[in-house]
């Protein structure tokens, strides 16, 4: 694994460990590990490193943010359903200081009202939603070039 400096840690909030089996319809038939996968092999290709966690534990998950800046160097968020309940993990995302960009399987705009509410879009410098597993993929691409450019 990379160093913390090109290190990107990947948050994965509640339900996701439920992916390839979870309304299929609606997040495909991926799942947490094959996006995993995914990632490493875009981070390998880009010079970065991964850290890849899941949690349903809101707890959890502010804990890891807050711990990030001591072994990451920025954050992809995938928050699940506490994207639009969570000023906890605003509060960390905020605290942590770090570039952020948000990912979301499905377009939460083309979904119920209260999915297009995002709490941690305040402390994220993009979103990507709606591509499925491809978003992680674009999320590192942008990171890495946000890294780089630093």
């Amino acid at each position: 694994m990379a160093d913390m400096v090109n290190t990107v840690l990947i948050l994965n909030g509640p339900n996701l460990n439920m992916l390839g089996t979870r309304e299929p319809e609606i997040y495909g038939s991926q799942t947490l590990a094959d996006i995993e996968a995914l990632c490493a092999g875009q981070a390998e290709g880009l010079g970065v490193g991964i850290d890849f966690r899941q949690s349903n534990a809101e707890g959890e998950l502010v804990d890891w943010i807050q711990g990030a800046p001591d072994c990451a160097a920025a954050i992809i968020i995938n928050a699940g359903a506490y994207t639009h309940t969570s000023v906890a993990l605003l509060d960390a995302l905020r605290t942590a200081n770090l570039p952020v960009i948000e990912v979301h399987l499905s377009n939460i705009h083309r979904r119920e009202a209260y999915r297009s509410t995002s709490y941690i879009s305040q402390a994220s410098d993009g979103m990507i939603c709606g591509f499925g597993g491809l978003g992680y993929e674009l999320a590192l691409d942008a990171l890495a070039n946000m890294l780089n450019s630093a």
